[in-house]
């Protein structure tokens, strides 16, 4: 099981001899397998809970777990995708894709033929030997996802992944994301502003509220997914014109609207 589970999170951070809540009392789940996307505004602490399924930060109080066992330190059953994709640029496509298997002693064989699978998977084939500067940003997003799938994680955590890339090659990423979970799911809590994008991908999306951030609503997605059949679109970009789909946008955007803009907001 991967599943992650917040507990009563509650997480201050202090800045000049001040204390700031950021998160109040956080409770949600991801289930085992299962696709969570994190919404809400500015500040409001969504990239705090992925740093501390992460083990890159920890609560005040409260308890984050995975898998049922409380998360103290990073570990190769979670793995992270960042906006900025954070490639070396001094690697090629593949040696950055095998960096860390090759951390991990894994034999030449075995990371070759892991890595054969993701350059297939990622639409990387024949870009091997190219290097980071090379690629657009949608290939250089390809490879750091490539890059952390070929670990094999358990859990997928991704802030932003798709955040400074254009309006079109977005689009062509989330499909290729929603390709990629049909054949290697994983457990995914993932972080976006971007309401349609939240909708498009995730099996139920979790509204925060300002800071400090609380877990408003939790919209079960999947539920109308199903109910509406759009999978026969196998969410391909048209279903984004499905009237379900406007609805559940509608209703999450406008949850959002209602939080008042918060002047000097700590980084999320």
């Amino acid at each position: 099981m991967s599943d992650i589970a917040f507990r009563d999170v509650t997480r201050v951070f202090q800045r000049d001899g001040t204390d700031f809540l950021t998160l109040d009392h956080i409770s949600f789940d991801v289930r085992d397998r299962e696709f969570v996307a994190l919404v809400g505004p500015s500040g409001c602490g969504k990239t705090t809970c992925l740093r501390m399924a992460a083990g890159l930060e920890f609560p005040t109080s409260g308890t984050v777990s995975v898998g049922g066992k409380p998360v103290e330190r990073p570990g190769p059953d979670r793995a992270v995708v960042f906006q900025q994709f954070a490639l070396f640029p001094w690697k090629n496509v593949y040696e950055n894709i095998d960096f860390g298997l090759r951390s991990k002693g894994m034999p030449e064989a075995a990371r070759r033929e892991r890595i054969a699978r993701q350059v297939e998977l990622m639409g990387l084939q024949g870009y091997e030997s190219a290097y980071p500067h090379q690629l657009s940003g949608g290939m250089q997003q390809r490879v750091a996802i490539a890059r952390s799938y070929v670990l094999d994680p358990d859990v997928l955590l991704m802030d932003e992944p798709f955040g400074a890339l254009d309006a079109q090659t977005r689009v062509v990423m989330q499909e290729e994301l929603i390709k990629l979970s049909r054949v290697n799911p994983r457990t995914v809590l993932f972080i976006t502003h971007a309401v349609d994008e939240a909708v498009f991908l995730a099996d139920r999306v979790a509204v925060m509220t300002r800071r400090p951030g609380r877990i408003r609503e939790i919209v079960d997605v999947a539920k109308v997914r199903e109910a509406e059949h759009w999978d026969r679109y196998e969410r391909t970009e048209e279903v984004m014109d499905q009237e379900s789909f406007v609805h559940l946008r509608t209703r999450i955007w406008r949850m959002l609207r209602e939080q008042q803009p918060q002047e000097a907001a700590l980084e999320t």
